[in-house]
């Protein structure tokens, strides 16, 4: 039977190691969700998704116990998908190699422009010599630049062209833009994705209104789950001001059956964006008028 969410975004902690200049970060306190914490948000999560993204804020590669979150997953028969900056990949290769859960690893290249790092080859030619290892496991792999300029803000993407050809050289073939048009992500080999975004605005009460009009696959797709077991509509509410409950004191049933859920789920359905935190939201005034967007390789 199909269940009610395609992913849940499980944040494991919203502690990160760079400061990326496209993201917000966040100004709740730093904080890391224990094991035993996870273990009974992925118990009830189970019911609602086959799959969890570790992702939200926050670099996962960090939990100083992400092998037992692993292992959780595993016994619960949910699969792992992880977003990751990529530059403390080394400490991690062989955890991530050898967990049964793991099913994509989503590696946010535009990180390493957007914090001026200098050997950013060296870390992208591990990351792309992990998605060798990687894809002979069966693991997914999916290469990010969500740095491209829009209608409204232009991106930090002068590196594009030197990744792509390190890219390319690494394939053996030449991997260019032009090759990828408006399709956003394209296959570039056995289970390794190439996907390019445009770079857009978090929401935030100090942006500016966007109007009532706007869609959003918070509710009906996904939910997220932030680090202190706070429960939101969607995996850009980096500061919870969405929060319909939490699941240290309230089950999951009971917070999606809310009233706030509720009003929520229903005005998008209308095309009417409910909440004002919504209507401050850059990345959904995307998807006004068309239902696509969705991760290129899930």
């Amino acid at each position: 039977m199909k269940k009610r969410f395609r992913k849940i975004y499980i944040e494991i902690t919203n502690i990160c190691n760079l400061s990326c200049s496209f993201c917000p970060g966040t100004k709740r306190p730093p904080t890391v969700m224990g094991a035993e914490l996870f273990g009974q948000i992925v118990n009830q999560a189970a019911e609602y998704t086959d799959y969890v993204y570790l992702h939200l804020m926050g670099e996962p590669l960090l939990h100083p116990q992400l092998d037992r979150i692993l292992q959780i997953c595993v016994r619960q028969g949910i699969r792992v998908n992880l977003t990751t900056n990529g530059t403390l990949l080394a400490g991690r290769w062989g955890l991530l190699l050898s967990s049964d859960a793991l099913r994509k690893v989503a590696f946010s290249l535009h990180s390493l422009e957007a914090n001026g790092i200098e050997n950013w080859q060296e870390h992208l030619g591990g990351i792309l010599a992990f998605t060798v290892a990687a894809r002979k496991k069966g693991i997914l792999c999916e290469l990010r630049l969500w740095n491209q300029d829009s209608a409204c803000r232009q991106g930090e993407n002068a590196r594009n062209d030197q990744i792509l050809k390190m890219i390319g050289d690494f394939l053996g073939r030449e991997v260019e833009f032009s090759g990828i048009g408006k399709r956003h992500g394209i296959r570039l080999d056995e289970a390794l994705y190439l996907h390019i975004e445009q770079i857009f605005d978090w929401p935030s009460m100090q942006a500016p209104q966007g109007g009532k009009e706007g869609f959003c696959y918070g509710l009906r797709d996904h939910i997220g789950i932030l680090a202190d077991g706070t429960v939101v509509p969607c995996c850009l509410d980096s500061e919870g001001s969405l929060a319909l409950g939490n699941l240290q004191t309230q089950p999951l049933s009971e917070i999606l059956a809310s009233a706030r859920a509720a009003r929520i789920y229903e005005g998008f359905s209308n095309r009417t964006a409910q909440e004002e935190l919504c209507r401050r939201c850059g990345y959904a005034r995307r998807f006004t008028g068309r239902e696509d967007g969705l991760d290129a390789a899930d």
